[in-house]
């Protein structure tokens, strides 16, 4: 509960975007990708979202996945952080995270994560179930998240990531 609360204190403050994210329906079945292709996350992004300013590290393939790290900062503050990959797991992705309060106290329970399981892959777009992420240019990324509230509604969060030197 105390999760989708602050979520939805974010989404208030939060800059929507047109639809881009795609839902999963019963019956999909993920199509075939290679982590390979989509070496292109790999870096340091720097954006706004949630009226704070956000920033992404995630590192290229290895290993089979790609691991990345997330903080978002409001009022010089650490509001929280995410920690997860992009994994490969036979012939399709999944992108897995854990969310955690600025003192490292976790939202999910110890063994859960949040999980998005691709829908489409096309070009510089990966479309999980919920989050895409976009390539604009090699130092422009975007992502869109698809943010439930209480009420059932759900909100698309647009993230615009700007390539760290």
């Amino acid at each position: 509960m105390k999760t989708l609360c602050y979520f939805i204190f974010f989404v208030f403050t939060a800059s929507y975007a047109q639809k881009q994210t795609l839902t999963w329906q019963e019956g999909m079945k993920s199509p075939d990708a290679k982590l390979e292709n989509y070496s292109w996350i790999a870096g340091h992004w720097q954006g706004e979202a949630f009226g704070g300013i956000a920033e992404e590290v995630w590192t290229p393939p290895l290993g089979g996945s790609m691991m990345f790290v997330f903080k978002l900062v409001n009022d010089w503050k650490v509001s929280f952080y995410e920690i997860g990959y992009i994994k490969q797991i036979e012939e399709t992705l999944i992108l897995q995270l854990k969310h955690f309060h600025g003192d490292l106290k976790g939202w999910e329970a110890k063994d859960e994560t949040v999980d998005f399981k691709l829908i489409k892959a096309e070009g510089k777009k990966l479309y999980f179930d919920g989050f895409t992420i976009e390539k604009v240019s090699d130092d422009q990324l975007k992502m869109y998240v698809a943010v439930g509230s209480e009420d059932g509604t759900t909100n698309e969060v647009e993230f615009n990531y700007r390539r760290v030197r």
